[in-house]
């Protein structure tokens, strides 16, 4: 650990005159020597490129020629879809352009009939982190939208009282108190309650990018009948060893390359597709059609943080999305920046979590469609390889320095999953039944609210 170097997290965007990068100083005190620097050319994000930084500022001569280096053919392929002449070099004045890049054009259509989304936050007792997601909510470049949050099973009213107090006077933020514990119902409180054609998940413990909006309804004109789309995550900071590891593990990024997946044309060559839902996206980042979501159905109460698998309800949503014939959109413009866990028990407890929900969704897949055995089946041995070898797309981003800990506390949890599944199945299914012999009462399963019946 005593290794470790903190990475100041910048951006820059090409269109402009490059800045300088000044000497910066970390929580600690000390002065970062890395930097990773987001790269946009007109708006659209291209890359990140890593870069030393010393006891004084780095010029934006001195680093141009890195980001060049690394990205030359995005930013090329970027100017030549934009109708723009390609570049051949980049020099600290940036690439400014002539005119609206197509880009640019397309974005302005699309707000000039921007369809009205819903964006549900779902949070349990972190006002300060859900503060700081709010405000850059209500930062977005985006003309029709509200924002439902949905408190869960919440321990005080403090954070009633700072939604009213701080946000109270913000028309297009509502909130609502979903009393039974769990994710997934307090995501399904927050469908019932979202009035949008679209309806966007994101967590507390994320900073939305001004554009996040307006890139996920992107994501849904890329193709026919698109029921879902997710964007790329990237870490909000990183300041400890704890969240570079996380880094390491998987993180939440997915790339920068738009993608479809669909069971047709789009389908890829993977042999796991569709149940290494992982590659589609994360739940913090992601947008249903509410039309889709009617039709898959709600998320599955047994599965997600609140529940004893403690995840996996947006991979499960995920690949029912693509079972039920509509096609799902990785939208890399949708950005939003997700705070990792510092410490490193945090970091053990996600990683268990991540692999008791990873199979317990799988679980969930073969309890909901007995027939697909024979083709989990064929697929056991890609999927052993996927999780075992060091060189496969899971594992490849870890370093000598990756705690084999992890690697060991995640695999007991994917043993957990299945039984873990079970019997978060069975107890919700119990609270069903006593729910429906309380004389007098009802109960919705999905919520817990409770109604008196006359």
């Amino acid at each position: 650990m005593s290794d470790f170097l903190p990475v100041l997290q910048l951006e820059v965007e090409l269109s402009q005159a490059l800045p300088d990068l000044p000497a910066a100083r970390g929580g600690s005190g000390d002065t970062y020597r890395r930097a990773s620097v987001l790269v946009r050319l007109h708006g659209q994000p291209l890359g990140t490129v890593e870069l030393g930084l010393g006891d004084s500022e780095v010029t934006a001569a001195e680093y141009a020629g890195s980001i060049w280096q690394a990205l030359a053919g995005a930013i090329n392929d970027h100017l030549l879809a934009d109708g723009l002449e390609p570049a051949a070099s980049l020099g600290a004045a940036g690439l400014p352009a002539t005119g609206q890049p197509g880009c640019q054009r397309e974005r302005a259509q699309l707000l000039e009939d921007a369809p009205f989304l819903s964006i549900v936050i779902s949070t349990r007792d972190r006002q300060q982190v859900l503060g700081r997601c709010l405000r850059s909510v209500l930062a977005l470049d985006y003309p029709r939208y509200e924002v439902v949050v949905v408190d869960n099973a919440p321990l005080s009213e403090a954070t009633a009282e700072l939604v009213k107090g701080d946000f109270g006077h913000f028309a297009q933020i509502r909130y609502v108190r979903e009393e039974a514990p769990g994710l997934s119902r307090a995501r399904n409180r927050g469908v019932r309650e979202a009035k949008g054609e679209i309806v966007a998940f994101t967590d507390d413990d994320v900073v939305v990018d001004r554009h996040w909006l307006s890139g996920l309804a992107r994501g849904f004109r890329r193709a026919s009948r698109v029921g879902c789309v997710t964007g790329l995550v990237l870490p909000l900071e990183l300041e400890t060893q704890a969240q570079e590891w996380f880094e390491e593990f998987g993180g939440f990024g997915k790339g920068y390359q738009s993608r479809v997946y669909d069971l047709g044309e789009n389908r890829p060559a993977s042999p796991l597709f569709p149940y290494a839902a992982g590659q589609f996206g994360s739940g913090n980042n992601m947008a249903f059609r509410m039309a889709a979501l009617r039709e898959i159905g709600d998320f599955d109460a047994a599965l997600g943080t609140g529940s004893p698998t403690r995840g996996g309800e947006d991979l499960a949503s995920f690949v029912a999305t693509i079972r039920a014939g509509y096609s799902l959109v990785y939208e890399s413009s949708a950005i939003v920046r997700h705070h990792h866990r510092r410490d490193y028990e945090g970091l053990r407890r996600q990683i268990r979590d991540s692999g008791v929900g990873l199979t317990a969704f799988l679980t969930k897949c073969l309890l909901d469609s007995p027939g697909s055995l024979p083709e989990f089946a064929v697929k056991v041995p890609s999927g052993l390889h996927y999780v075992l070898a060091s060189s496969s797309d899971k594992n490849s981003k870890k370093h000598a320095s990756y705690p084999a800990e992890l690697e060991t506390i995640e695999r007991l949890g994917m043993l957990v999953g299945p039984l873990a599944y079970l019997r978060a199945r069975w107890q919700d299914r119990r609270r069903g039944w006593a729910a429906r012999s309380r004389p007098g009462r009802l109960v919705t399963r999905e919520s817990g609210r409770q109604s008196g019946v006359s």
